[in-house]
């Protein structure tokens, strides 16, 4: 053969050998191929995305989410308005999305103050219900309502925000007619409704010691009782730089040296300035409109971006040191334009506390920082 042939083909071969060779370069990992051997990934769905008209929800939830919980679907108000009638439908398609990308399915929540109609409170003549009347009509919600998903909900948040930041007990109707006694009978009723879903407490604002403390010695009251319990959600609304990672980190270690499992429930950082400096979600504290309060409405500046990918760097290596406790982290939404904070605590804000734009587009920058924890 020619020598200049044999080159000529000798370096063809190497080429398709290297080709062919050569290993693709890898994808970038999603959020829950990250997190696999450490905690599901879930995300908060509302209305709009689980009945489909918002289309560009389902393909970011089966990329990066495992577990999803529904935003307001299933609180007392949206799926029990009046005494006689249920409004099924949002529940049940949001079931079937969680079935259909195979997610671990949270229902959010079964008793609550906000967001439950007077007449559950009243008799037919607006008086006042006497206690055992009241915590029958809980129950028999919560029979009809986890019954109906019993096998199919994964896990239940049985109580929302019953406790202040204080450590005190809140004054709801619930607990002004009953005293504790309507956390017990809401976790024994669920227990008996549906034995095999997990059973949490929630709160927001847990890494308070106060109120962790009081969440802690409520959850051992149950269980010193034999009353099920499995785990106490912390909410997760934070901001750039409150509360500090110490301050987790601590509620973390209590509620899991107590026994019980930990998650993150509802998380999402506000990057956007408000009256008072307040954090947590308490959707009562509101305040009227300022465009000061609005700086970042034509879009978020590099800097801050740069502070929020930090941050939930930061969070996230907190969360995966603690692995082998945390079985969930949860956002509070999908995307910027889905998140309550546009409207909280003064409506009309453009809020950005998510890694995912208002486009569901990626942000790539807060997505590595996240992901580069496991790496």
């Amino acid at each position: 053969m020619n020598k200049n042939l044999l080159t000529l083909v000798t370096i063809a071969f190497a080429t398709l050998c290297f080709i062919s060779c050569t290993p693709a370069p890898e994808e970038p990992k999603t959020l829950k191929e990250a997190y696999k051997d450490a905690f599901l990934i879930g995300a908060a769905l509302n209305n709009r995305q689980v009945n489909g008209r918002d289309s560009l929800a389902l393909p970011v939830l089966e990329k990066h989410f495992n577990s999803i919980t529904g935003e307001n679907l299933l609180k007392w108000g949206p799926i029990h308005p009046e005494p006689d009638k249920y409004n099924f439908e949002p529940a049940d398609q949001f079931v079937e999305i969680g079935e259909k990308i195979g997610a671990f399915i949270v229902g959010h929540t079964l008793v609550w103050h906000n967001q439950t109609p007077n007449w559950v409170f009243e008799d037919e003549e607006g008086n006042l219900l006497e206690k055992d009347d009241l915590l029958k009509r809980m129950e028999d919600h919560i029979q009809t309502v986890a019954g109906r998903y019993k096998g199919r909900v994964h896990g239940w948040d049985v109580v929302n925000e019953a406790i202040m930041d204080n450590g005190e007990y809140r004054a709801s109707k619930w607990y002004n007619a009953s005293g504790k006694d309507f956390l017990k009978r809401a976790f024994i009723k669920a227990n008996e409704v549906d034995p095999d879903a997990e059973l949490y407490y929630n709160d927001y604002n847990m890494w308070k010691p106060a109120k962790r403390n009081t969440a802690i010695e409520l959850a051992k009251e149950l269980k010193a009782e034999g009353i099920r319990i499995d785990g106490i959600g912390m909410q997760g609304h934070y901001g750039l730089e409150s509360p500090t990672l110490d301050q987790i980190e601590a509620s973390i270690v209590a509620i899991a040296d107590a026994g019980f499992k930990v998650m993150f429930t509802e998380l999402d950082i506000d990057v956007l300035p408000n009256p008072v400096n307040r954090f947590g979600a308490d959707i009562d504290s509101t305040f009227v409109f300022e465009e000061k309060y609005n700086p970042y409405k034509d879009g978020l500046p590099t800097d801050i971006q740069d502070k929020l990918a930090k941050r939930y760097g930061e969070l996230f290596g907190l969360f995966h040191k603690h692995k082998d406790h945390i079985t969930r982290v949860t956002f509070w939404g999908i995307h910027d334009g889905g998140s309550w904070l546009n409207n909280w605590p003064m409506r009309g804000r453009t809020a950005y506390p998510f890694p995912f734009d208002r486009n569901y587009g990626e942000k790539s920058d807060v997505l590595m920082e996240i992901i580069k924890v496991v790496d």
